[in-house]
Formats: C-alpha cells, structure tokens, sequence
C-alpha cells in the first residue's frame, strides 16, 4: 500500500499514576512519578452522576479523548473518531457471563447497556454531540495498530482530521485466566493533514513482524494491560525516536517513521 501521512496535533495519556502526557514524557525522561495523581479518570464532559456510574473503561477513554481534543485545539463535536480495545470493559463481561449463568431474571439492563463493545464511542458520541462517524475496532494485541491504520486511512480518503482513542482496563473473574489484562490505560491523539506537532509516515507491510524492540519506561509500567502494545508509539513520541515497527497482525506491521518537528 501507499504511504500514509499525518500530523500528530493533540496528544492525551492516562495510566494510574500518569494522568496526563506531560507527567508521562517526565517520567519517560526521568522515571520519577508525580507526587499527585487523579485516580480515576474524570470526563468532563458527562453529567456528574454519569460520570460515576460510568465504567473505567468508558471514563478513561473519554477523558483522553476530550484531553486531546483540548491539546489540538479542535471541536470534539467536528471530529470523526476511532475506539480501538482490545477488550472492551472486561468487568461487566465478566458480571454478565456469571449472571446469566447463575440468575439470569436479575440482570442489569445499565450493565448491559455498557457491555458493548462501542459504549466508549457512544457515550463520547453523546457527551461531545458529534454526529460525525465514530468507528469501534477490536483486533486482539493489534487493536491499537489497526486504531492507527484506520484513522490514517480515514485521513487518506478525505477527512481533514481524525480522533483515534485507545483504552483498556483489567479482567476480573474467570474471564482473567482467557483474556488477562491488569490496570487501566488510555491514549488518544488528534491526526491531521497539518498544523502543529510531529509528522507520522506509516506504511503496512505484508511480513512477519520484525523482532521488537527493548521495551521503553511508559511499556515496560503498562506491563500486564491488554493494550501495552500501544505504547511502543508513545514511548517514541516521548523520547524522539525516529522510528518503531508495530505489529499489526500475524504476518502484517505498520512501518513507522517520526518528525519530530516543534
């Protein structure tokens, strides 16, 4: 395929202990941590009772997205966007599966409702009042490569900017001995055609990932989350590295080069 390109102008990261990309290019830099941090996620643009009842996955997701938004400074309303997870909420799932199985009569039609696998993308649909199209994509450990591939073609065929999230949070229950996952960890940039901020090539290439590279200090922490895999681009953007190699299927990588211009 064609190489793609794109600016990256707004750039968003939680992690517990990290809750903003300036704490984690300071601890990418120098391993030390905030001396306060939010512990959860808190998405502004919900309604106070909304956002306690939200789950991590959807609070961290949203928060991330409208920090990124802010960062580029763009309308969340005007963006069309991509939710890339591997899993989803995995708690619910969890819940879900034990109720049916045990007292199916008693379960939550709220629960329910954040189940699926594109809550994120509705609730941000909602809250931001976009009426742009928001795109929800699970492909496993490649969830995020295939997130990146996406929004990048959206910008290919036309778009002027994309929103591309990514979220995971922790398995619980039985459903952690098949699809293990631990904390919870969202990014989200803001790709655009130009404007400020670094420029990103990517090209697909149909072969075997190559061998990866050591592990940089935001990965080596999200260690254990379904979606680390992600933060091979982030640990780049925060160090300057030139270039990574991200896997993005069995026998398929995104090649990617970085500007890092200012």
């Amino acid at each position: 395929m064609s190489t793609l390109h794109a600016r990256i102008n707004g750039i968003a990261y939680w992690s517990q202990g990290l809750d903003s990309w300036q704490a984690a290019c300071g601890y990418a830099a120098n391993g030390q941590l905030p001396a306060e941090a939010a512990v959860r996620p808190s998405p502004q643009l919900l309604a106070p009772n909304e956002r306690r009842r939200a789950p991590d996955t959807v609070a961290v997701a949203l928060h991330v997205a409208q920090s990124a938004c802010a960062a580029a400074g763009m309308d969340p309303a005007q963006l069309p966007s991509v939710f890339a997870s591997c899993h989803g909420e995995l708690s619910i799932t969890d819940y879900m599966c034990r109720t049916l199985a045990e007292d199916p009569a008693s379960l939550s039609p709220t629960r329910f409702h954040n189940s699926v696998h594109n809550a994120a993308a509705g609730y941000w649909t909602i809250g931001a009042g976009a009426h742009t199209p928001a795109t929800a994509i699970s492909a496993g450990a490649w969830s995020f490569a295939q997130g990146l591939l996406e929004a990048m073609v959206q910008l290919h065929e036309g778009a002027p900017a994309v929103l591309l999230v990514s979220y995971d949070g922790a398995a619980t229950g039985a459903l952690a001995t098949q699809a293990p996952s631990t904390g919870l960890l969202g990014t989200a940039l803001v790709l655009g055609r130009d404007g400020p901020g670094p420029a990103l090539q990517l090209r697909l290439d149909d072969q075997p990932a190559a061998a990866p590279r050591a592990p940089g200090p935001l990965q080596q922490r999200a260690r254990g989350n379904a979606g680390e895999a992600m933060m091979a681009l982030f640990d780049a953007l925060a160090s300057a590295q030139p270039a990574l190699h991200l896997p993005a299927g069995p026998a398929q990588g995104l090649h990617i080069v970085i500007d890092h211009v200012r």
